[in-house]
């Protein structure tokens, strides 16, 4: 996949390129359907499926105070987009004199001079430009005018709501990962490099990774069943994330993992670690001992439901 960047990059030389547009934080199941639609109608027309979004996230710079943490990282985007089956991805470089400009002058100089689009595909509620007064209804009426053809993807729905990066936030952020996998179409997850912590796990015999990560958003205290996936082998694994009030020696929250049937040397190793279910909420418990019986309990609950479900 060829990667470009407005304005810091020329003019990439993509073949009629098709693109989808959007931020695409998450990569959920209402934006696998437009690049699933892309993809199809690049290999009808012998054009190049791409992708477009922007960097910084705009509320970033807009509205830093109250700009929502991301479900992806920058090269977690990247990935997921390669994996899609895009060929070519153009960020767009967002800062606040480009949030000035009106939707023509976006069009005009993004997509038409620099990029060359042939189509372009966006959710149906994108908007962009000026105090995001770039309805799609704006947008194909200068795709009219510039040659190139506008279409929109009707919303994917899940149960009663529509599936939205927004409302993945909130259910990762309330610990309700396995209905957040159900609008992403994959588990949520974090990536990170195992660190060294105080060692408590291993004290007690149940030896633990410490996960330090760049993600935004990770999910609230709690016992989760997990998938650590290293070096391309997944494994299953039991993650704390909190406090240890047990113990009561750190100041902020920490992520350990325990990686089931394993002896393997995990340290300054990258992990991915994919959330499956929220077993229990933390809690202090009187002594090691008390914890050490809960862990067990823990570990046997995500064995049962290891047990049901395709690793």
């Amino acid at each position: 996949m060829q990667i470009a960047t407005f304005p810091d990059d020329p003019p990439p030389r993509w073949p009629n390129p098709v693109l989808a547009l959007g931020n695409f934080d998450g990569l959920h199941r209402g934006h696998m359907k437009i690049i699933d639609r892309v993809r199809q109608r690049a290999g009808e027309r012998g054009g190049t499926p791409s992708a477009m979004t922007f960097d910084p996230h705009p509320p970033r710079v807009l509205r830093p105070d109250k700009a929502p943490p991301l479900l992806m990282t920058r090269d977690q985007r990247i990935e997921a987009l390669r994996r899609s089956g895009m060929q070519g991805l153009a960020f767009v470089r967002f800062t606040r004199e480009l949030s000035l400009w009106d939707p023509e002058t976006f069009v005009r100089t993004v997509l038409v001079e620099w990029l060359h689009v042939a189509e372009v595909w966006v959710g149906a509620n994108f908007l962009f430009g000026h105090e995001r007064a770039g309805t799609f209804s704006v947008l194909r009426t200068l795709g009219s005018r510039y040659g190139f053809r506008a279409e929109k993807i009707d919303p994917i729905r899940y149960k009663d709501f529509v599936v939205s990066s927004t409302r993945v936030r909130r259910l990762v952020s309330e610990g309700r990962i396995d209905e957040a996998a159900a609008l992403l179409g994959h588990h949520y997850f974090l990536d990170g490099t195992i660190v060294r912590g105080a060692g408590r796990g291993r004290s007690i015999g149940v030896p633990t990774a410490n996960l330090a990560t760049p993600n935004d958003l990770v999910p609230p205290s709690g016992v989760y069943a997990t998938l650590a996936s290293v070096d391309g082998i997944v494994l299953p694994a039991v993650t704390n994330i909190g406090m240890r009030p047990t113990f009561g020696d750190v100041d902020a929250p920490v992520i350990e993992t325990h990686v089931l049937d394993t002896d393997r040397d995990l340290y300054d190793r990258p992990l991915r670690l994919l959330f499956v279910q929220r077993l229990r909420d933390e809690r202090q418990f009187s002594d090691v001992d008390a914890l050490r019986t809960q862990i067990e309990a823990d570990i046997r609950s995500a064995r049962r439901l290891f047990r049901r479900i395709s690793l």
